[in-house]
């Protein structure tokens, strides 16, 4: 086992398994389009491949199907292929994908709680190179 960054909520030896998905899952949630898909898949509804591009704004259909890819690989979320022709593909979040959603909806609470601070320092960091 490996020690844990210290903090009241973790114990101080982390099974080295649980480490690795923490990094694993950081990587994962830092990537821009996983969250953005949570997003539109948390309403609960299924949508189509096609309509989740339509709404993840600026993805392309090669990172849309790696993304989803992933996140069905990590059980995020269940791809249902409809037997019709065309074929209907859709997709919706586990329970697994709404939980890490609610997970980081702290990160959009807090953006939001500090908002102006950040500005002001950002406005007087970039000041300072000029």
């Amino acid at each position: 086992m490996t020690k844990a960054p210290p903090s009241p909520a973790h114990p101080v030896e982390v099974d080295p398994r649980v480490e690795a998905l923490v990094t694993q899952l950081i990587g994962r949630v830092a990537d821009k389009w996983t969250m953005l898909v949570i997003e539109e898949l948390a309403y609960g509804e299924e949508l189509r491949f096609t309509e989740l591009g339509r709404r993840v704004d600026g993805i392309s259909q090669k990172m849309l199907t790696q993304t989803l890819r992933q996140m069905e690989r990590d059980g995020l979320v269940v791809r249902t292929i409809h037997p019709v022709i065309p074929p209907k593909v859709e997709y919706r979040l586990t329970h697994l994908g709404l939980s890490l959603g609610e997970a980081f909806c702290g990160v959009w609470v807090w953006a939001g709680e500090n908002l102006t601070e950040i500005e002001a320092a950002r406005h007087a960091f970039d000041s300072r190179k000029t």
